[in-house]
């Protein structure tokens, strides 16, 4: 890729149209308790095919710095690309929709019931479950990562890992540093 091309998402094989968006984005929402990274990667790479793992690794990368939760980002990037303005708004309805009447009525019944032991055992075994899900998800998504010879890309992931997963630095002073230093480094390697 020239450093004139944009990132640009390679048209799916399959295009989904605006129920197949709706549904996707719902189940992706149901699913996520503790988090939908894992399940966004599993329904658009793994289940529905409308990916591939580096396409969603490219689009999830942009989502993380547009503001906002970056499953939102993604579900408005991924329904534009795929339906325009009024795929994004269904996969984002899809998203938002199914979970918001559902916390709403979870959260009448928590008010009610929030002080049973057996619920609180349940909720201690979901975050257990979510934790899980997103380590393997991680790992899966450093997948075409691995495969590639070790080059600057990994200097900056191990740099970033170890700044803020093992010093503990405020992520924004790392990515402060880290995100000019990386875009240094890939215009001096391509140029």
């Amino acid at each position: 890729m020239s450093e004139s091309t944009p990132v640009r998402l390679q048209p799916s094989p399959v295009v989904p149209g605006p129920i197949e968006l709706f549904i996707a984005f719902s189940l992706i929402s149901l699913s996520g308790f503790g988090g939908v990274l894992y399940w966004s990667r599993r329904m658009m790479v793994d289940e529905r095919k409308w990916m591939t793992s580096e396409e969603f690794n490219e689009a999830y990368a942009v989502c993380n710095f547009l503001p906002g939760p970056n499953i939102v980002n993604f579900s408005v990037v991924f329904g534009r690309q795929v339906g325009g303005m009024v795929g994004a708004l269904v996969a984002l309805l899809g998203l938002l929709g199914p979970p918001f009447v559902l916390v709403s009525l979870l959260g009448l019944l928590y008010a009610k019931c929030g002080e049973i032991a057996a619920l609180q055992r349940i909720l201690a075994g979901v975050a257990a479950a979510a934790a899980g899900l997103t380590i393997s998800t991680g790992l899966k998504m450093a997948g075409p990562l691995l495969r590639e010879r070790p080059g600057f890309a990994h200097g900056v992931a191990i740099a970033a890992f170890l700044s803020v997963g093992i010093l503990r630095w405020p992520i924004y002073w790392v990515l402060g540093v880290l995100i000019p230093c990386g875009i240094a480094l890939a215009w001096w390697r391509r140029r």
